[in-house]
């Protein structure tokens, strides 16, 4: 059973940012940060199946791909990587990648990895604030400059870089050729709205991404019967007796926990191991629930007594 404010551990990228405000006040020695992973506090705690991170990008990243299970264990590696995207901000024209215009043999794909015309061949698209994107293992692709990116995938860093802008990094031509799946990219599927205030906004075959959307002053209960993040965007929440604001990740595992919105509206991304969405596992609480609270509240439930017993305060009155 675990409830916990996650940790931020800052990792330098050198197509990072120094200026992360609003959603951390980190990177304020000058070095470029590229992403914020968010953490277990307990650093002796089994290692979660899924990473959440925020990408700040300055400049462009590499074009990349990364391994799918099968691949990965070809070369030692214990799993693949499938990851998803949510678009927190967008400079104007910030573009990302993803899968290439057309197909291409291994041997095409090779050569173009060499001669750094893959440059030229990736499907660019302008990304939008709010938008959502799956990136399976395979697809090749690439994340522009301008961007703040919210993901969530499996905790891997297995990446073999395809191209990298003239920076002085190492190429991975033989994975990438191995990894890749070297053609157009995948449909994304449909969001999908469960209630008022959540929407399926990315599902792969390891995990669930959620947009929620709640008012204030409301209450809610997560049902975690598995590994559950959830990264507060705007607003902030109480879950249990830890209090959560924009840019603040909360760990959940193996309990149910009581979420309260503060004075302003909230939203928030969900996300949890799992290939389908579990209705169960997020829920507003009931009015009778809330009555129920505070007859647990010595001091509210002595004001609901004395209101009971002052004439004039039934119905009709």
């Amino acid at each position: 059973m675990t409830l916990e404010l996650a940790s931020a551990r800052v990792v330098r990228k050198p197509w990072g940012r120094t200026d992360l405000r609003p959603w951390s006040e980190l990177g304020c020695d000058g070095a470029a940060i590229g992403e914020v992973w968010f953490q277990r506090v307990d650093t002796a705690a089994p290692e979660p199946a899924l990473l959440l991170k925020l990408l700040f990008t300055g400049e462009a990243l590499s074009i990349q791909v990364h391994p799918d299970d099968a691949f990965a264990r070809t070369v030692g590696l214990p799993h693949g990587k499938t990851e998803a995207w949510y678009v927190l901000s967008a400079a104007p024209e910030a573009e990302i990648s993803l899968g290439l215009k057309r197909s291409l043999t291994s041997p095409q794909l090779r050569a173009a990895i060499v001669d750094g015309s893959i440059a030229d061949l990736v499907q660019r698209q302008v990304a939008h604030a709010g938008e959502a994107i799956v990136v399976s293992a395979g697809t090749i692709h690439a994340i522009g400059a301008g961007l703040v990116i919210a993901e969530i995938q499996q905790r891997s860093d297995a990446t073999f870089r395809m191209f990298d802008y003239g920076r002085p990094r190492e190429l991975h031509i033989d994975g990438a050729v191995g990894a890749a799946t070297a053609g157009p990219a995948p449909v994304q599927a449909p969001s999908e709205r469960l209630s008022d205030a959540r929407l399926v906004v990315a599902r792969s075959a390891y995990f669930v991404l959620e947009q929620l959307d709640l008012a204030a002053d409301t209450y809610w209960d997560i049902e975690a019967d598995r590994e559950v993040w959830m990264l507060v965007l705007e607003g902030s929440a109480e879950f249990d007796l830890l209090r959560a604001v924009s840019g603040d990740a909360v760990f959940v595992e193996g309990q149910r926990v009581r979420v309260r919105t503060g004075a302003g509206p909230v939203k928030a991304l969900l996300a949890y191991v799992g290939d389908e969405p579990i209705a169960t596992l997020f829920q507003s609480r009931s009015c009778e629930s809330r009555l129920a609270m505070i007859g647990h509240s010595p001091e509210l439930g002595r004001v609901h007594e004395l209101a009971a017993l002052t004439p004039g305060r039934g119905s009709g009155s």
